[in-house]
C-alpha cells in the first residue's frame, strides 16, 4: 500500500517550483495557483509545517512593533488583513484576545511611550496605554507588580496548523502538485529551471525559494551566491493545562527588545496555554531541544506575570527554532534574469505575513513578463475546527468512537484527514491535524489505537511491530 509519502511524478513543465512547505511556502502555492499558475511545492519532509512553522506561539500579529516602513510591516498587516478576510471562506477559526504589552518596572514602562508611538506610526491605532491598574482591570488575573501596560486591541490568537493546511488544500483543489519527502539537491537555469531533487527531475519556467531554516542552504543550490546566512534561533516553550485557560483570556506581551519579542505568556485556540519562547542561537538546524533549567525558568516567569498560574500542570514541553539571519529584516530577493524569488529570514512574524509574502511573491513574478490567468472558478473547502471556539466533532450527537479522551479526537476525524486532499505523512502531521496525543497523556492511552488506525500510511510507522500494535 502506497502511503501519502509516495511522490507522484510532476508532469510538464510547472509555472513555479516552490521549495518548501512551511505556512510561507503553502501561502505562495494558494497565490499562485489563484493567480492561476502551473504549482509544484516541494519538501524536503514528509509533511507540511516539518521545518520552522510546525511551533510557534500562534498569535495573528497586527505590526504595531515592526520596524517602521520596513517591508516585514507592510506584510505582516497584508497577511493579517487578508487571513480576516479570508477565514470565513476557508472555515479558519481566530480567538479575539486582544494583547497588553507589560512592563513590570520602571525602566520597561518608560519605553512604552516609544512603543505606542511605533505602533501608531505604524498605521494601528487600536493602542492603548494604561496604568497598571488599568491594565489589571482587564485582566484581573495579572500580578499586583504590574506598573503599565499597552492595551493591542487587534492582536488575536489563531490555529496555526489548519491555516497553512487550508491553504495548501485550495492550492491542490486548483490543480497545485505536492511533493512530499523530496529534497532539492541542486537546480540549473538555462531558460527554464531543471530541479534535480530526491524524486527526480522537476522542470518549472520560476523558482521560489520559501526553505526556511534551509533558506541559504537552497540558495546556494540554486547556484547562487549567499547573500545571507542562517543562524537557527531556538525558542522553548511551556504548554499548560487547560485548566490555566480562565486565568489568561488576553495575550501577556513583555517589552521587546532587539533580539526577540520575548516571554509570551499566551492563551491557545486549543484550550491551554504557552510560556515562551526562549531566543537562543545555536547552529544545529534540525534539533530543538528543551531544557529542564530553562524550562523551570519559563514556569517560575509564567508565575511571576499571572500568580494564578503556580502549581497548574505541564501538559507538555517543546522546542522550535526560528530562520533568523545577520539581520532582523526579511531577506527577499528576487532575481528577473533567472526567474527566481527568496524569501529568506522570517522568522517571529512569519504566521502573521505568509499571506502577504505570497501576494509580494506574486507581484515579483510579474517582473518576469509572464502573465497568468486566473482559474474561471475557485472550489470552495472547508477545513475541520480542532480549535475550542466552535463545536467539534466529539460534541455532535452521531461522533462515534473517541479515539483520544484528553483532546476529545474522534475515531471518524484521524480516518477523515487520510481521505483529504492533503493527508498526514507522519505522526507529527497527523497530530497537527487533529490534536490527537497532544493532551495530558501524551498520547500514552491512545498510540496504540493511532498506530493500528495509520498502520502503512505514515513515512514512519508509529508502532515498529505493526502487527503487535493490533
Amino acid at each position: 500500500m502506497l502511503h501519502a509519502n509516495a511522490p507522484p511524478k510532476p508532469p510538464g513543465v510547472f509555472d513555479v517550483a516552490i521549495i518548501g512547505a512551511g505556512v510561507v511556502g503553502c501561502a505562495v502555492a494558494r497565490r499562485f495557483a489563484l493567480a492561476g499558475a502551473r504549482v509544484v511545492l516541494i519538501e524536503k519532509g514528509a509533511d507540511i509545517l516539518s521545518g520552522a512553522s510546525k511551533a510557534n506561539s500562534a498569535i495573528l500579529h497586527t505590526g504595531f512593533d515592526a520596524p517602521p516602513d520596513s517591508l516585514e510591516l507592510e506584510l505582516v498587516k497584508a497577511g493579517r488583513q487578508e487571513y480576516l478576510e479570508i477565514r470565513e471562506s476557508l472555515s479558519l477559526r481566530i480567538v479575539e484576545t486582544g494583547a497588553l504589552v507589560c512592563a513590570w518596572n520602571a525602566l520597561e514602562a518608560d519605553k512604552l511611550e516609544a512603543i505606542e508611538e511605533t505602533g501608531r506610526a505604524n498605521g494601528i491605532s487600536e493602542l492603548k496605554l494604561l496604568t497598571g491598574s488599568a491594565a489589571r482591570a482587564t485582566m484581573p488575573s495579572l500580578s499586583e507588580n504590574l506598573v503599565a501596560a499597552i492595551e493591542v486591541a487587534g492582536e488575536h490568537v489563531i490555529d496555526p496548523w489548519t491555516a497553512p493546511l487550508a491553504y495548501l488544500t485550495q492550492a491542490v483543489s486548483l490543480g497545485a502538485h505536492f511533493l512530499r519527502s523530496t529534497e532539492l539537491l541542486k537546480g540549473t537555469f538555462d531558460g527554464e529551471w531543471t530541479l534535480e531533487t530526491s524524486s527526480g527531475e522537476v522542470c518549472a519556467r520560476a523558482v521560489v525559494n520559501a526553505a526556511g531554516l534551509y533558506g541559504d542552504v537552497v540558495d546556494e543550490r540554486l547556484g547562487f551566491a549567499p547573500e545571507f546566512a542562517i543562524h537557527p534561533r531556538k525558542g522553548q516553550f511551556v504548554v499548560l493545562d487547560k485548566a490555566a485557560f480562565r486565568h489568561v483570556p488576553r495575550i501577556v506581551l513583555p517589552v521587546p527588545t532587539e533580539i526577540t519579542k520575548g516571554i509570551v505568556v499566551c492563551p491557545t485556540a486549543f484550550g491551554n496555554v504557552i510560556i515562551g519562547p526562549t531566543a537562543e542561537e545555536q547552529d544545529d538546524r534540525i534539533r530543538a531541544t528543551v531544557e529542564a533549567d530553562t524550562l523551570k525558568a519559563l514556569i517560575t516567569r509564567g508565575a511571576e506575570i499571572v500568580p494564578a498560574l503556580a502549581g497548574i500542570p505541564v501538559t507538555a514541553l517543546y522546542a522550535g527554532l526560528r530562520p533568523a539571519t545577520e539581520k532582523k529584516a526579511y531577506r527577499v530577493a528576487c532575481r528577473p534574469e533567472a526567474r527566481a524569488i527568496t524569501l529568506g529570514g522570517i522568522r517571529s512574524t512569519g504566521l502573521s505575513a505568509a499571506l502577504g509574502l505570497a501576494r509580494h511573491a506574486v507581484e515579483l513574478h510579474a517582473t518576469f513578463g509572464e502573465a497568468l490567468t486566473p482559474p474561471a472558478s475557485v472550489p470552495s473547502i472547508v477545513m475541520p475546527n480542532l480549535t475550542e471556539t466552535e463545536e467539534r466533532d466529539w460534541q455532535r450527537p452521531d461522533h462515534g468512537e473517541i479515539l483520544c479522551h484528553c483532546e476529545l479526537v474522534t475515531r471518524r476525524e484521524v480516518e477523515a484527514t487520510f481521505t483529504s486532499p492533503v493527508p498526514p505523512g507522519d505522526f507529527g502531521g497527523l497530530r497537527r491535524r487533529t490534536r490527537a496525543g497532544m493532551g495530558r497523556c501524551q498520547g500514552f492511552y491512545c498510540n496504540a489505537h493511532l498506530a493500528a488506525l495509520t498502520a502503512g500510511k505514515l513515512a514512519t510507522p508509529l508502532a515498529v511491530d505493526e502487527g503487535e500494535a493490533k
